[in-house]
């Protein structure tokens, strides 16, 4: 070796030769470098300038050090070369292994490092990746191999590992080197900052509140449709296009905004000064004169409160008009404090009358007309409807997953006082967005199947303001009944709904945030190499909120962000690609959210050709319920791409024909509906048919017990039916009151059960054999 090049190698060892001097110096550089320092980029090999963050940090809450993903670094070449075996000699990698098992059990240096951000668990993560890479690198840098040499000669102390180490650390947990940045871009302290246009101008809040059928949004839109400029934010697809239709009819051009549609009123698409929008879709940067926002009690919904809440913080109005439960009177007065604006508040009684009853109705041969039988789950749905129209009976249905033409136009039939239509069986969807004509409200069960803070699935007794909000649909005002009524089906739940509904709503004191576009991306650049799930996790675990706020669940997000992480896509597409809206217990949607992805990751645009190959468009009306779920899932992942095709206007170009095909398929649905009787017959009875499964009751106890399960297998039945049972009622699939009066109707009439079942293998047998023909074709 040349002199020249042995002077060149010491002048760069220099800094090394008493690193024992320096080991509080190098333990320091953990916090953000000043103006002064930098970050040095690993791909251009520049020194990049920081900023300078201080935080609070006797405020911040302690960091979930389990959400750091080590980074893998390259242990197959070095810069040096081999200039540390020239230095001094190989290393014995046995020696190697004794001297870095020492420094792992020094608890002075685990200390030390846990002053510097590194827990026990990082700690003990940093070290495993510390050896692997000393043990397996071809080359080690000379400065560490020198370090290492001297220590095995005893020329060195084993705690001169230390800065060395912590290096190695900040490498494979980039975030060290950046916390302050962190936790300074997810303060969520002070949300009312967000939005300087807002706070720009002294804005009017009127709070109109009151029950479910009170008039509170009709006073709201009287004022929006006298202003000169509006928006009206609502939580429904139906219940904006309701305002859209009101508007246009009343002689206000109106726009529609929804997340899959858009829809002008001047033919050359200059926008009105009206627009009715689902609330994630209005604008706060346009002024307006007057914002309605309804439903404000949706504000601490713990998947869409962050909506409201930018809303009512964002709007650009002169005057803001709130609508929803008097439950959030006090908390929307103390938000409005933080933006110093006081609250107008308007209070309002319902205008028909709700009464409970003293009975329940116990036996579908008790409805009557303008009964409305409430169910929480479809196959509940399945089993009332089939059992209604067995008795002669005809019955409209309204669940969730329907698209909105069916859901309306089921609502209308039920409505019609010319259709033989007069029972209608749904869920809790129509507890916003449908005006009906129903006299009395019949839970037929109280147990609904909710998402947790921790977004886990549990069966819960519904909530008093679940519970108002059904009830209040009953004797609706301008409806053909004056007075509602509410009661249940069965009798032990008839007691139970009557003190739920004899408490007050819980009043509301959080509402929801969520992180932006924006403050995801800043987090990408201090973590370039996390994923977008890892960094949403770290930005929820930092994120500072105040008593008032609270994040909102981001597991769906989550669910998206890990399905398409190994597809390539730059961080703002696949940020909007994770909030769509899409329902995930929907295999077939999921999937095609997938194939979207991935054919916009390629440059190709997604057209109307491509879609209809998807989806196997055209589609045959359903001939079982299995065939009416897959339709809904079409309907759904049309909406899917419509929803991108406002964001991804290039890529998804098709937009007119895939909403023509839309509406041809939601009449095919509706005609599906319109026949679900036929549907539940034709399909498997061991799936969709309750029918087959019994249950003890509901409540009793283990002595009695024995007796129930005396009558729990009756017609030959065997165990396999029992645990379906025991399956579907765990998986919230059936409720424990379904099960009950399915017992009860089995030792009534056990003969005309097993005519119905005869009934239902011929069914089952046809339509396989319609399957099998047309297989053949």
């Amino acid at each position: 070796m040349s002199v020249n090049r042995c002077m060149y190698l010491f002048s760069r060892l220099h800094r090394h030769i008493s690193p024992r001097t320096r080991i509080t110096a190098a333990a320091g550089s953990c916090h953000v470098p000043s103006s002064g320092s930098g970050l040095f980029h690993k791909e251009t090999g520049s020194v990049v300038r920081s900023r300078n963050v201080s935080s609070n940090s006797s405020s911040s809450k302690p960091v979930d050090t389990s959400l750091f993903v080590p980074v893998s670094l390259k242990t197959d070449t070095s810069a040096d070369g081999c200039v540390g075996a020239e230095l001094t000699q190989p290393l014995d990698k046995n020696e190697l292994l004794k001297v870095m098992n020492r420094f792992y059990k020094k608890k002075e240096m685990q200390k030390l490092a846990a002053e510097h951000g590194l827990d026990a668990r990082l700690f003990h993560q940093a070290f495993i990746s510390f050896r692997k890479y000393v043990l397996e690198v071809t080359s080690l840098p000379a400065d560490v191999h020198i370090i290492f040499s001297d220590i095995s000669f005893g020329a060195g102390h084993v705690d001169d590992i230390y800065p060395y180490f912590m290096r190695h650390a900040r490498q494979i947990f980039p975030m060290l080197d950046c916390m302050d940045d962190l936790r300074k871009i997810s303060d969520l302290r002070v949300p009312a900052n967000w939005y300087p246009e807002a706070r720009a101008i002294q804005r009017k809040v009127v709070f109109h509140a009151g029950p479910t059928n009170s008039g509170k949004t009709y006073h709201a839109i009287q004022r929006y449709l006298a202003a000169k400029s509006g928006v009206y934010c609502g939580p429904l697809k139906l219940l904006a296009h309701e305002i859209f239709e009101k508007s246009n009819k009343a002689g206000v051009p109106c726009d529609l905004v929804t997340g899959e549609e858009r829809t002008f009123m001047d033919e050359e698409g200059r926008p009105a000064g009206h627009v009715a929008c689902t609330i994630e879709m209005c604008s706060v940067t346009t002024p307006y004169e007057v914002a309605v926002i309804d439903e404000i009690q949706m504000i601490r919904d713990l998947s869409r409160g962050w909506a409201w809440t930018r809303a009512l913080l964002g709007l650009c109005a002169e005057e803001i008009h709130v609508c929803g439960e008097p439950a959030a009177i006090d908390f929307i007065r103390e938000l409005m404090y933080t933006t110093g604006e006081e609250v107008e508040v308007h209070t309002y009684k319902r205008l028909t009358p709700f009464s409970i009853l003293d009975r329940a109705v116990e036996s579908l041969d008790n409805l009557s007309q303008g009964d409305c039988i409430v169910c929480f789950s479809k196959n509940d749905i399945y089993s009332i409807s089939r059992q209604i129209e067995a008795r002669g009976l005809e019955c409209a249905v309204i669940y969730g997953s329907l698209p909105p033409g069916t859901k309306l136009s089921q609502a209308k039939k039920f409505n019609d006082p010319d259709d033989p239509c007069k029972i209608l069986v749904a869920t809790d969807a129509i507890g916003m967005g449908l005006n009906l004509s129903i006299k009395r409200i019949i839970f037929n069960s109280l147990i609904k199947p909710n998402i947790n803070e921790k977004g886990e699935k549990q069966m819960e007794t519904i909530s008093t303001s679940q519970a108002l909000q059904i009830s209040g649909r009953a004797g609706r005002f301008s409806s053909k009944f004056s007075e509602g009524q509410v009661t249940t089906m069965h009798r032990d739940d008839l007691p139970v709904l009557k003190d739920i509904l004899s408490h007050s709503v819980e009043p509301i004191e959080t509402a929801g945030l969520h992180p932006t576009a924006e403050q995801i991306e800043m987090f990408a650049y201090h973590l370039p190499d996390a994923t977008l799930s890892n960094l949403v996790d770290i930005f929820v675990s930092l994120s500072q909120v105040e008593g008032m706020y609270f994040v909102c669940n981001i597991d769906d997000f989550k669910f998206l962000a890990d399905m398409i992480q190994h597809i390539p896509l730059n961080l703002r597409s696949r940020y909007v690609f994770c909030t769509a809206p899409i329902n995930k217990k929907q295999p077939f949607v999921c999937t095609s959210f997938l194939k979207f992805a991935r054919q916009f990751s390629r440059d190709e645009p997604l057209t109307f050709d491509w879609v209809c190959r998807h989806v196997s468009w055209p589609l045959a009306a359903p001939k079982n319920i299995k065939d009416l779920v897959h339709l809904e899932a079409v309907h759904d992942v049309l909406d899917l791409y419509l929803w991108l095709s406002y964001r991804f206007m290039d890529m998804f170009p098709d937009t007119a024909y895939v909403r023509e095909i839309q509406r041809d398929l939601d009449d095919i649905i509706q005609q599906g509906v319109r026949n679900i009787t036929r549907l539940i017959k034709a399909t498997d009875p061991a799936i969709t048919d309750p029918l087959q499964t019994q249950s003890a009751r509901r409540g009793k106890t283990a002595a009695n017990s024995g007796a129930a399960g005396s009558n729990y297998v009756t017609g030959g039945k065997s165990q396999m039916d029992i645990s379906l049972a025991s399956r579907l009622v765990r998986d919230g699939l059936l409720t424990p009151d379904l099960l009950r009066q399915l017992q009860r109707e089995w030792s009534k009439d056990q003969k005309q059960d097993f005519t119905n079942q005869s009934a239902l293998d011929t069914d089952h047998q046809n339509n396989n054999k319609g399957k099998r023909k047309k297989k053949k074709k």
